[in-house]
């Protein structure tokens, strides 16, 4: 059995602001244009290793929601051996009665109004790092990005693990 959390993220052309240096007497430029497209992202991590799986998904939905935790099964576990925990909130889509769960996988329900109990919740500020002070004119681009982003976390578990690694999720 293998513990894992996952989460979803809403990332649009809405630009992430950061404090920037700035020569003295010079402002920083920014874009203040309002855009409202996003793509969602779906994170999955392992707390004890920091493995970490990131599916880019136009809606937050059961039928979406099941695609994601079918290629999640499929990447963590080809042979179908071991039994996948995995820890989700109760959005109403992880709670639908026609969301697809693999055989594999068991999703297990955080209690309501707790986000601060889900691991994955900290795998968004390491996504949105990686966007700060960028402006984009269309999704192809943020996402281009986002997977530039979403693959240098894959490589560099020990980030991910020192984020999402909770003490009660790692010493369980």
């Amino acid at each position: 059995m293998e513990l894992w959390c996952e989460d979803e993220a809403r990332l649009g052309l809405q630009p992430v602001a950061r404090r920037v240096w700035a020569r003295q007497g010079h402002r920083p430029t920014r874009s203040g244009r309002p855009r409202y497209q996003s793509l969602y992202v779906y994170g999955f991590a392992q707390p004890t290793t920091g493995r970490n799986l990131c599916l880019f998904l136009p809606k937050a939905n059961a039928e979406w929601m099941g695609q994601a935790l079918a290629e999640f099964a499929r990447w963590a576990d080809p042979e179908r051996k071991k039994v996948l925990l995995v820890l989700v909130d109760n959005a109403g889509w992880h709670t639908a009665k026609d969301l697809a769960v693999p055989a594999n996988v068991r999703l297990y329900r955080l209690p309501p109004c707790t986000p601060e109990l889900q691991p994955a919740e900290h795998l968004w500020p390491l996504l949105r790092e990686g966007l700060a002070n960028h402006d984009f004119d269309h999704l192809v681009a943020l996402g281009a990005k986002l997977r530039r982003r979403c693959n240098w976390l894959a490589d560099h578990p020990e980030t991910v693990q020192g984020t999402v690694g909770f003490h009660w999720a790692v010493n369980l």
